[in-house]
């Protein structure tokens, strides 16, 4: 197995890295803190952001010519992400319809389907959000009870989902409903349905770091074609399985670049504050070290999608890996800040290197979205150790 990048993979990181210099107005927190900026301005500049980036061919990486993307492979779509991370650019606002619907289509989809919803998702003119969680169907996401009833050409959908990231302004969501009460599993189907069509509410959500990234969507008697059904009735939870792979899957390269460039910062604030004893020299050595463990782990994750593998059960231990390790390294982060770390941005005496307070309040959530870490340990001693179960 070859953990090095190829020389063609150097060459684009090294023509992408001068493309970002070139076209970045200035690094995505210092859009955050402008004065001016509202959330509402903030997610179109994202959506401005990501057409620049689709127009120089570089969202879509890795999927086929003909539906929009770039027709390279996991290894760019990785690299692109990393130096992404790297160099501090704003985050796309279609995250949810690329990185999650697009794959399902891609795998699950019509011809039809993916030539109708791909190339608006990659240009950023349809926003998607992402339809799973409900009121006490989280983390056991098979007992959801949004139903979708078949009557004549179209579902008629009924329920309500919660912790819709961008749901507030999104155009499409992708929504798992049950289609039979009676199987547990292959009772689900995945739909696609347009947020204006009637019946159909949204509703932000305020959360603790006064953002409203969150929405929850209610459905009434919400008629949807059924031409949007994606696969075959009955298969919805086969194609969670497939978004949810690709969403805890594959991100340790990204994460890992985005942790090394505010573990650099912390070392500077931590010097500034003239703390450089050893205990604190030995803290954020151990984290450096877990660091670079997470890179290794994603440079093998690289190498098994360069052989042609795809994402499984193996991409549970990336997910709860990153998400722990995200907890433990904003809680030293604002153990070695002490006040200094604990303004959000708003705060005109806050830190300026990074939001220290936002990541720690946010560091909870990666626990629990894309399948808690309750849950990852549960299919990583199913599927990939393959441990006795408890027959009781």
């Amino acid at each position: 197995m070859d953990l090095q990048l190829a020389p063609k993979h150097l060459e684009f990181r090294d023509r992408l890295r001068a493309w970002l210099a070139a076209n970045m107005r200035r690094p995505w927190r210092a859009e955050l803190r402008d004065p001016a900026a509202t959330e509402d301005g903030l997610m179109e500049f994202r959506r401005g952001w990501q057409k620049k980036l689709y127009e120089a061919g570089y969202l879509g990486m890795d999927w086929p010519r003909e539906w929009g993307g770039r027709g390279a492979g996991e290894v760019e779509k990785a690299v692109f992400e990393e130096e992404m991370a790297r160099a501090d650019a704003p985050p796309i606002l279609n995250t949810l319809g690329i990185g999650l619907l697009g794959p399902a289509l891609i795998h699950h989809g019509s011809e039809e389907q993916r030539r109708r919803f791909i190339p608006s998702m990659l240009s950023g003119d349809e926003i998607w959000c992402q339809g799973f969680s409900e009121p006490g169907s989280g983390s056991d996401l098979a007992s959801l009870r949004t139903s979708a009833r078949l009557d004549g050409d179209d579902f008629v959908l009924n329920g309500q989902k919660i912790w819709t990231t961008f749901g507030p302004w999104a155009d499409w969501i992708f929504v798992l409903a049950r289609t039979d009460s009676k199987d547990r599993y292959g009772g689900i189907s995945f739909i696609l349905c347009k947020l204006d069509t009637p019946g159909v509410t949204v509703r932000p959500l305020r959360q603790i770091t006064g953002e409203s990234e969150f929405g929850e969507v209610f459905f009434e008697d919400a008629r949807v074609p059924r031409t949007h059904l994606v696969g075959r009735i009955g298969e919805g939870w086969r194609i969670a399985m497939t978004v949810l792979a690709y969403e805890r899957g594959a991100m340790s390269l990204a994460a890992s670049a985005r942790y090394g460039r505010d573990l650099d910062r912390l070392a500077a604030a931590c010097k500034e504050y003239g703390r450089a004893d050893a205990a604190v020299r030995e803290k954020l050595a151990r984290l450096l070290v877990e660091n670079e463990v997470m890179r290794a782990n994603g440079i093998r994750t690289l190498a098994y999608f360069a052989e042609g593998k795809t994402p499984g059960p193996e991409s549970s231990i990336e997910k709860i890996y990153w998400s722990e390790f995200d907890k433990r390294f904003r809680d030293a982060a604002l153990d070695l800040l002490g006040p200094g770390g604990q303004l959000l941005r708003t705060s005109p005496d806050a830190r300026p290197d990074v939001d220290w307070a936002r990541e720690f309040l946010w560091s909870r959530a990666g626990t629990i979205y894309s399948g808690s870490s309750e849950i990852q340990r549960n299919i990583i001693a199913k599927r990939v150790l393959n441990l006795p179960q408890d027959a009781r």
